[in-house]
């Protein structure tokens, strides 16, 4: 008994630091990779736009780790008994980095203008939207046109980020100079960019947010090598090591250097799932029982244990874990090699050659395509690995031009903001690798999507969420390999670096260093 309460102590003396008032000062060092190709976060939303932007940026709500949403640029706001209408109050004393002020005329303009041109994923939630006004200078009103489930869960800074109408007012806004030097309300001040070196963020004087931010500056450092970047951390020369800056096979040696901190929290909004995109249209992949194949062929817990070090969970279909109405009675698919050469010969396969672009994100996705084609030639399936470099692989995808390939996405912790663009016939469109890649066509997956988008009762969400995972757990439009664990590594000495779901994408706000 005693001993249990001596471990109790020191469990609590050991973590008692963390409790300590934060202290204002110091650089936080941190790896972007890969080099974001901007920071107007308006124009560009990929993952390392995200990362750094969204601490220049703001949007309207913050949302914690259980994607419930928190005050940001609102600072409260209520929803009409009928789910209609929104009404945002923003905060007081907001000032752009120019100096000029904040009002609801930049949040109208945001929404109504600026993003519904250039963000096409905020542009789909635009579609529910029937006006957005400004009735005075401290509130935003957004009228629907009918009932929108996650409409709530739509203003994190990545989604609905707000930019300054003063500078982009009667502009093109691809080509406005401003986009070169990017002017936020957020935290952190954009100070200077050597395009391949680092990226340099400083603290923002005039924050709204009295007291905050703690940190001085932040460093992004570009270190184009995996193992460059783990020597990096090793050495000192940085201090966070976002996830997948290093290879998975690194982790393990590196979370045991000396006051190291992991965490895979700061994803849950993101809920990011990786799966192999099956050419839907033509070839082998078009027939249901191929594809079924295909999904019992798969070895995935070797897949998750042996190349993603153990990290992650083994999806039961294309509802990540995190994401709102994920069915939990859904067993995943098996690895069964006997039942995939059964469905392979069913399905009429003559023996050709499919061709795999893999996604060339690091040294682990190469080895996932040797595995995936390891494992389709134990079943009878041959497959052709087409390597490309990230230009090239967005082409292929853009283009259709492929039989498999791998990726990741985003979920945004709900289906109808991230699961859905995935699998409804409305978002088949050639030029993205980010819609229905894959072809899959089918009226009534398409019509159980927009009625559990279309209503804010939990109830019927669910119940038209259940039916749809069902029914795309059976067509298997994509073979789902891991719900990803997204592991930060940092010195322990930098706290409070995650406290909300998008992790260091707003995280630099309440980051500080204990001394």
């Amino acid at each position: 008994m005693k001993r249990i309460l001596a471990a109790v102590v020191a469990s609590f003396l050991a973590v008692a630091p963390a409790l300590a008032d934060p202290v204002a000062g110091g650089r936080a060092n941190v790896v972007i990779q890969p080099e974001p190709p901007s920071l107007m976060l308006g124009l560009v939303q990929n993952a390392p736009a995200q990362q750094v932007a969204g601490n220049i940026y703001e949007g309207l709500l913050r949302y914690d780790t259980k994607l419930n949403p928190m005050p940001s640029l609102a600072k409260s706001w209520e929803v009409s008994d009928d789910g209609l209408t929104y009404t945002f109050h923003l905060q007081h004393g907001v000032k752009w980095h120019d100096g000029q002020p904040f009002s609801a005329d930049d949040v109208v303009f945001s929404a109504d203008v600026f993003l519904r041109k250039t963000h096409p994923r905020f542009r789909a939630v635009l579609d529910h939207v029937e006006s957005i006004t400004a009735p005075d200078a401290d509130t935003v009103v957004f009228r629907l046109k009918s009932p929108f489930g996650p409409f709530l869960n739509s203003f994190e800074v990545g989604s609905m980020p707000i930019v300054p109408k003063h500078i982009y007012e009667g502009t093109d806004f691809a080509t406005n100079p401003a986009n070169n030097t990017p002017i936020g309300t957020g935290p952190f001040k954009f100070a200077e960019w050597v395009k391949g070196s680092y990226i340099k963020l400083v603290k923002n004087p005039d924050y709204w947010d009295q007291g905050k931010p703690y940190l001085d500056e932040v460093y992004w450092h570009v270190i184009p090598d995996a193992a460059s970047r783990a020597v990096a951390y090793e050495t000192g020369q940085v201090d966070i090591l976002p996830a997948g800056s290093i290879e998975n096979f690194d982790i393990d040696r590196v979370k045991e250097l000396p006051n190291t901190c992991i965490t895979q929290s700061g994803w849950e909004f993101f809920g990011p799932q990786s799966w192999v995109w099956l050419n839907n249209r033509q070839g082998p992949t078009a027939s249901k029982e191929f594809r079924q194949a295909i999904m019992y062929a798969l070895d995935r817990e070797f897949i998750r244990d042996s190349l993603f070090n153990g990290l992650g969970q083994i999806p039961n279909g294309p509802f990540a874990g995190s994401t709102r109405y994920n069915d939990t009675d859904l067993k995943p698919w098996p690895y069964d090699p006997k039942k995939a050469k059964e469905l392979v010969k069913a399905s009429g396969y003559k023996g050709e050659v499919l061709k795999l672009v893999p996604m060339p994100y690091g040294e682990t996705w190469m080895r996932l395509a040797e595995v995936i084609k390891q494992n389709l030639a134990d079943v009878g399936i041959k497959v052709e690995i087409v390597s490309t470099d990230v230009a090239g692989w967005n082409q292929h995808l853009s283009d259709w031009d492929f039989d498999l390939s791998t990726t990741y996405l985003y979920q945004y912790g709900d289906p109808a903001l991230g699961v859905s663009r995935s699998y409804v016939s409305g978002n088949i469109k050639k030029g993205s690798p980010w819609n229905n890649v894959e072809g899959y066509s089918n009226p009534k997956v398409d019509a159980l999507f927009d009625k559990g988008a279309g209503t804010v009762d939990p109830a019927e969400r669910k119940a038209a969420y259940d039916e749809v995972q069902k029914i795309l757990v059976d067509d298997v439009p994509n073979a789902w390999l891991l719900d990803m664990g997204m592991p930060t590594i940092s010195r322990c000495s930098v706290k409070d670096l995650v406290t909300t779901g998008i992790g260091l994408n707003d995280g630099f706000k309440n980051a500080w260093i204990q001394k």
